[in-house]
């Protein structure tokens, strides 16, 4: 049977995880730089144990005024570092709480920059391993980011995206542009049906691209975002596909 992780992002004050976290398979919270604080880390991760949700790092930049969404200039040492921080505070977060952090996913304008820029993956990386070897670094699958993963020695999870469209060169279409989110449900579980059954997406330009998505990303902070996690986990379950999160397999 065809399995698939669904992770979200929660702890970010969008008002909807509570009826988000029982519906994915993995959290990624944020870490009180573009979003959340301590308390809001807490209560999302006390939510995560409750349904049985892999927790995970989710760290960007600290720049809640554009969500962590706007490419800042940056170095190696200054990504390692924010990455570092951050998911050590979740860590000890979980810790606090009886859990464990089980993988770490950057956000935004981070992680866009770091799936096209070796040296800035490799910082990222560098981080997650120095926080903990064991942790699963997700990535936009086929970017650097996957693959400084891999040379680092973590295990990795090749993401895709639900709600948003495709360039013909595997990347993401930038959110600036026109029909770069998915928002009819339909759309996207046909979208993630062909990820996980064909190994392909569909570009803006209706292209197939090569595609593997060991994990998928439904946004958290959308209006709809529950309704259309609830209409896109029951149409993947009536396609035979299963559910769990990477660390599970």
């Amino acid at each position: 049977m065809p399995r698939i992780d669904l992770n979200c992002d929660l702890g970010e004050g969008a008002g909807q995880d509570a009826g988000l976290m029982p519906l994915v398979t993995s959290a990624s919270i944020a870490c009180g730089a573009h979003a959340g604080d301590e308390a809001t880390m807490r209560a999302t991760v006390e939510l995560a144990l409750r349904h049985g949700v892999a927790i995970g790092a989710h760290p960007g930049f600290a720049d809640r005024e554009h969500f962590g969404r706007r490419e800042l200039p940056v170095t190696p040492a200054g990504v390692h570092q924010l990455v570092l921080t951050q998911t050590r505070a979740l860590q000890a977060v979980a810790r606090a709480c009886g859990g464990n952090v089980a993988y770490v996913k950057p956000h935004g304008a981070l992680y866009n920059i770091a799936a096209r820029d070796a040296a800035l993956a490799r910082a990222v990386a560098e981080a997650v391993y120095a926080a903990d070897p064991r942790l699963i670094l997700f990535g936009l699958s086929g970017s650097r980011l996957i693959e400084a993963g891999r040379a680092r020695g973590l295990k990795v999870a090749r993401e895709g995206f639900a709600d948003r469209t495709y360039q013909p060169d595997g990347s993401l279409t930038p959110r600036a542009q026109p029909g770069a989110m998915i928002e009819d449900c339909h759309a996207a579980v046909a979208q993630v049906c062909q990820m996980v059954t064909e190994g392909t997406v569909t570009a803006g330009d209706g292209s197939r691209v090569p595609l593997a998505a060991d994990t998928v990303c439904l946004h958290g902070d959308g209006r709809y975002a529950v309704e259309f996690a609830t209409q896109l986990r029951a149409a993947l379950q009536r396609a035979g596909i299963a559910f769990g999160p990477p660390g599970d397999r």
